[in-house]
Parts: structure tokens; sequence; C-alpha cells
């Protein structure tokens, strides 16, 4: 019967016990390699297809450095780029204004169910969910598909038409939706789950709400468009302290790190206020304001509105962030590309 050592060894195999005791060492045995390693080797180790196709590299055309300056904005250089954010932060501030004061189309009917918030909201995240064209009738696939809270049908999503903003995905069929209502039901209602407490502020209402809302398939994007639609129609009193920046493959994300020159979610929601107390718009401007920034000219997102009187708010920002281009300064330099970055 083998005896073991002192070491916790058996005495025989020992290295230093056999010695002592004049006995034979016996060479360890070589570790045996698991047949499945000896099958596939890893010279032979294919990459696997997520790694390598999913690598996406994300170039935006900036225009030519002409000195441009400003604390508020670090991240650009170019007088045409900062005239160009002016105009949409105009655009974006003038949109908010219209909503709380004289909506139209399906925003005034939202506005006008909020002695029914259930109905105002299933119809404001219709809008949010699919988002409104950009055509004379930004409303009409909309309408043509839309339900009733009610009713509890989902729209019929066939070949239904989004505008510019939308959450839906076809591959996904109805799942956010039946996610939306199963949230609902969870929470109480719609207007449980918006409301939550008397005693929140709009600002944590708006920033709980937002976090509710996670569900997959309705991305940051829409999910906030629904809450400053929603506050701005008075359905519910919401209102947003920041433009919660922390999807990187968002786009308005992706603006604002070129904007104000940093990644960080923090810094970029500090520089992200600053900029909008000393241009006088409200936070939610931010949030189409910039995504229009970084679209190219003319594809500007409405969002259903349309006919705003922008002018004098835009000459105001454009005087404010020194942002008056030369008459011999064009359009944007293709040529002068720069990698979007920290995506």
């Amino acid at each position: 019967m083998p005896t073991f050592c002192r070491h916790n060894r058996i005495e025989a195999n020992c290295p230093i016990c056999s010695r002592q005791s004049g006995g034979a060492v016996t060479p360890p045995r070589p570790a045996r390699r698991p047949e499945s390693r000896a099958v596939s080797t890893p010279s032979k180790r294919r990459p696997s297809s997520r790694s390598a196709g999913d690598l996406r590299v994300r170039r935006m055309a900036r225009a030519v450095d002409d000195g441009y300056e400003n604390d508020l904005m670090p991240g650009l250089r170019a007088t045409v780029e900062a005239a160009h954010l002016a105009d949409e932060l105009a655009f974006s501030a003038a949109r908010v204004e219209q909503l709380r004061t004289a909506p139209r189309g399906l925003y005034a009917e939202v506005a006008a169910l909020s002695d029914q918030p259930e109905e105002a909201a299933w119809l404001a995240f219709q809008i949010a969910y699919l988002s409104p064209l950009e055509t004379d009738e930004p409303f009409a696939e909309i309408e043509r598909v839309r339900t009733t809270w009610a009713s509890g049908e989902l729209p019929d999503l066939d070949g239904v038409e989004v505008g510019s903003r939308p959450a839906h995905d076809p591959s996904r069929g109805t799942k956010t939706l039946e996610a939306y209502r199963h949230w609902a039901e969870r929470v109480g209602s719609q207007a449980a789950g918006f409301s939550g407490d008397a005693a929140w502020t709009p600002q944590r209402r708006f920033e709980r709400a937002f976090e509710r809302l996670a569900l997959r398939g309705f991305g940051r994007g829409p999910r906030y468009e629904l809450l400053v639609v929603l506050g701005s129609l008075d359905v519910f009193d919401l209102r947003p302290w920041s433009l919660h920046l922390s999807d990187a493959m968002d786009p308005t994300t992706i603006a604002a790190k070129r904007v104000f020159g940093i990644g960080d979610a923090m810094n970029l929601q500090r520089r992200a206020s600053d900029l909008a107390t000393a241009a006088g718009v409200p936070m939610e401007a931010l949030d189409l304001g910039l995504l229009n920034w970084s679209r190219p000219e003319g594809e500007r997102i409405t969002a259903g509105v349309r006919d705003v009187d922008d002018a004098g708010r835009r000459a105001a920002l454009r005087t404010l962030l020194r942002a008056e281009p030369h008459e011999d300064e064009g359009d944007e330099d293709d040529d002068a590309d720069d990698a979007a970055g920290e995506a």
C-alpha cells in the first residue's frame, strides 16, 4: 500500500522524500491533452463572424477649420458649423414652443385628449413610434393605422411607411407595442407610469419615466421624443433636465460628442446644460437640434412641425454664438473628413 509523505505526495514520487529514503523518483506524467483541443488547434481557429462583421467605421464631413472657438462648443472649429447649429437650435426651440402654445395635426388631438390620459398617451406613443413623415401630410400613415387604447387592438403595421426618426423595425413586428402595453399593465396604467409620485418634480418624473420605458426596440430617440411631446402638450407634468446621452450609437449622442468635444456622459450633460442656459432654449430643444445639425443639408427632421417662425431666434443665436459666416465661406468641405469617434 503506498504511503504519503509530509508533503502530501506519494512518498516514492516525492522528489524530496524519495532522495532522503534512497528511493527512485518516478518522473511526473506529461499532462494529457484534451481530445477537443487536439482536434481544434489555436492556429486553425477562425475568427467569429460577429467580431469580423459588426465592425463599422463612421466618418462625417467637417467644415474647414477657420479658427472658430467658443467655450460653449469646444468641439467646433468652423464658423459655418456653429451657424448651422444655431439655426437648428432655433428651429427646434420654435417647434417646442408651437407644441406648447398652438399644436397642429395629431399633436392637437393629443392635447385635446388631456382629460383622457390613456388615449392621449397611446396616440402620442404611436406618433413617436412611427414618426411623422417629411411630407405635406406628415401624419397620414399614423392616422391610417392608429388604434385606440380602449379597443385593446394594435396597429396593423404591415407595409406602413415611417418617418425619419422611428422606433418601428419591421423584423420585430408589433413586439415593441406589445411590450409597451404590458408595461402599462404592470404599473397599473399609462397615467400611473408617466405620473409616478405626486410629490415628484417634473424633472424627476421625466427621468423616471425615461428609465421605465427602456423597452426593447424603443430606443433613446423615440423614447425621449415621446416624453417631450407628452410634457409639451401638458398631458403629464414632464420636463427634462438632461439629454440622456448614454447610448453610444444614438445619432444625437454622436452629434453631442462632436459639438462638445468630449465623450464622457457627465461632461457631455454639463456642457449641454451650459449651452441650453446660455442660448435661452429649453433642454429638450437640444435633442432635435443636435440631431438635425449632424444630418446632411436639406434633410432636417421637422417631426410634424414645419410652419414655425424662427427667423428672429435664429439671428439672435448666431449673434450669441458668434456664428456669422463670412460671404466667402462655402458649405462643408467633403474632403475634410474627421472620424466621429467615441461611438
